[in-house]
């Protein structure tokens, strides 16, 4: 469990390390954006789908009973929420369960809404199937977003909004929603029938033990008009291995998205997959606690840094993921040319704050699931930049 052992992973076909002339149009930065973390599995992981390949035989799988009592115990053990074999539905990821969603629960015309700025994948599935987005914008104030339950209400008292795309913890402003704040957002979808899909991708990254709260925890209704997309993906960083279950306690809501499953062919499971899902659920706890030290040491290390050296970037500690949304707008910079000066420049690559939305103009997301000596790095390079910057436009 060093979080600080640099894994070489170029060369490797990583999205993150090998793509960067793709996406930022240089080799030359430093690639701190897509969610996938720096680090090997849990050892736990490593051994489960070490042994798996040594069985040598990769035939069609299933989930096995064995599966499914990993993640109810992991669920009643890290989140206090029970839940029953029945409920869970596997899927390759969930994003893909959020299109499967999308299409099947709604009609073309029909309104789903989502709460900006927000993980860029939530606009694509609701806009490519012919479905209106509603967009909810997130209050921002000294750095703490809330809901905006009023706009909320007042756009679901139309009758046309069907769904809404919850995101909890929330990608990117690092958010863990307080129970007082799901029950009133569970009562508006209730008062105007709204079914709530809730992205809980994130749900174990949290630094509070216990924060974290599962929408169809808070309540029987809320149960039954809900439906939990979940995955050990972004936990132990094994997004790879395409690995989700959605969690969804209402009878006729999961044959309708098992229904979606079949007709996509979308139902299978990979025997690693598997193996390493149950083999994280099951022995990887010591090992998330360990990386949560690590990553809030992380964010601190930049907040202090940003206070101390960089006062015209603003980074507040996240509640919960890995990943930490700057405020760049004092330096007078929004959209490409924000995003061009850090690569230019700073020689960085992270997340634009406007793929999140038009209110994440002027922000940046950065993944800190990464070594310390990279986190260091990062700051070197940013705060060069900044002061080359200054300097030129006082000259």
């Amino acid at each position: 469990m060093d979080f600080n052992l640099h894994i070489d992973r170029t060369r490797t076909a990583s999205y993150k390390w090998d793509n960067r002339e793709a996406i930022f149009g240089t080799e030359d930065v430093l690639p701190m954006w897509v969610a996938d973390m720096d680090f090997q599995a849990p050892p736990a992981v490593i051994r489960a789908i070490r042994e798996r390949v040594e069985h040598g035989v990769f035939g069609y799988t299933y989930p096995s009973p064995a599966y499914y009592e990993s993640i109810i115990n992991w669920m009643r053990t890290r989140h206090n929420w029970s839940i029953e074999q029945e409920w869970i539905k596997l899927c390759p990821g969930v994003v893909p369960a959020l299109s499967l969603i999308v299409e099947e629960f709604t009609e073309p015309g029909d309104q789903v809404m989502i709460q900006t700025p927000v993980y860029p994948p939530f606009y694509h599935v609701v806009e490519s199937h012919g479905r209106e987005l509603v967009r909810n914008p997130l209050l921002e104030q000294d750095g703490r977003y809330s809901m905006d339950f009023e706009d909320m209400e007042n756009k679901m008292s139309g009758g046309k909004v069907k769904l809404l795309i919850l995101c909890s913890p929330h990608n990117p402003v690092g958010r863990v929603w307080t129970k007082q704040e799901l029950q009133q957002l569970a009562e508006v979808c209730a008062k105007w029938n709204v079914l709530v899909v809730s992205d809980e991708i994130h749900a174990d990254l949290v630094f509070e033990p216990g924060s974290h709260i599962p929408f169809a925890s808070l309540s029987e209704d809320a149960a039954q008009r809900s439906i939990i997309c979940t995955a050990p993906s972004k936990t132990f960083n094994i997004a790879g291995l395409n690995t989700a279950n959605m969690v969804i306690p209402n009878e006729e809501l999961r044959a309708k998205f098992s229904q979606a499953l079949e007709k996509h062919a979308l139902g299978a499971a990979t025997p690693l997959g598997l193996a390493a899902a149950e083999a994280a659920y099951r022995e990887g706890a010591e090992w998330l606690d360990a990386l949560l030290v690590h990553v809030r040491g992380n964010m601190d290390y930049v907040r202090d840094f940003c206070q101390q050296h960089l006062p015209e970037v603003k980074a507040w500690r996240p509640e919960g993921t890995y990943l930490l949304w700057m405020d760049f707008r004092a330096l007078g910079l929004e959209g490409k040319e924000l995003s061009t000066f850090l690569i230019a420049e700073a020689k960085l690559g992270l997340n634009n704050g406007d793929s999140f939305g038009t209110d994440g103009n002027g922000f940046m997301r950065m993944n800190l699931g990464c070594t310390r000596a990279t986190v260091e790095e990062a700051m070197r390079r940013l705060e060069a930049a900044v002061r080359a910057t200054t300097i030129l436009n006082e000259k």
